[in-house]
């Protein structure tokens, strides 16, 4: 399983690459890596059921128009998901912003990334913030310091993303994980 985490925003965008099980040896075999990239996963994924693969965040230019941020978004989200190919996305949904613009931009950034991800048929699943903190901390009212603690924990000491926008995009894929899991437990 390869998940595309994303913590949506239009100024940045956070987004992570997660692998379990058998992907770690599929990516590790995949051309389009970097040597670097592939003598990390390859380190991680001796040892771990799950590997942070690569994360970063995107930033657009502030001076453009939205529409132009809209697809700097667009295309780097496409550039991602064809290097990586994942199978999955999980996103942050919205929650209750000041600020009624940047609400909508911020909607409009993660429609732009939900229609990049259908386009490669990539199933999508959003969850809320307070989803997340009970996810990877226990409960909901964590803060961010508590998060990438408890993210570093989860996976096992690799280091961690100093962005905040980039460590939430694991928390998120990792929500996902677990999630997923306890959906397929339960399904049984």
């Amino acid at each position: 399983m390869i998940i595309l985490g994303i913590d949506p925003g239009y100024g940045k965008c956070g987004w992570a690459i997660l692998a379990k099980g058998e992907k770690h040896k599929l990516l590790t075999n995949n051309y389009k890596l970097s040597e670097i990239e592939k003598s990390n996963l390859r380190v991680r994924s001796s040892k771990l059921e799950v590997s942070l693969v690569v994360c970063d965040c995107i930033e657009t230019d502030p001076k453009k128009d939205l529409p132009d941020r809209l697809k700097e978004i667009y295309d780097a989200i496409e550039y991602i998901i064809k290097k990586y190919q994942p199978t999955e996305l999980a996103i942050e949904s919205l929650f209750f912003f000041k600020n009624q613009k940047t609400v909508m931009q911020v909607s409009q950034a993660r429609g732009v990334i939900i229609v990049a991800a259908k386009n490669h048929d990539l199933s999508v699943s959003e969850y809320t913030p307070l989803q997340v903190k009970q996810a990877v901390i226990g409960y909901g009212r964590g803060d961010k310091e508590q998060i990438q603690k408890m993210i570093k924990l989860h996976l096992c000491g690799q280091e961690m993303p100093k962005q905040d926008d980039t460590a939430d995009a694991v928390a998120v894929a990792l929500t996902h994980l677990q999630t997923s899991k306890f959906q397929k437990t339960n399904t049984k």
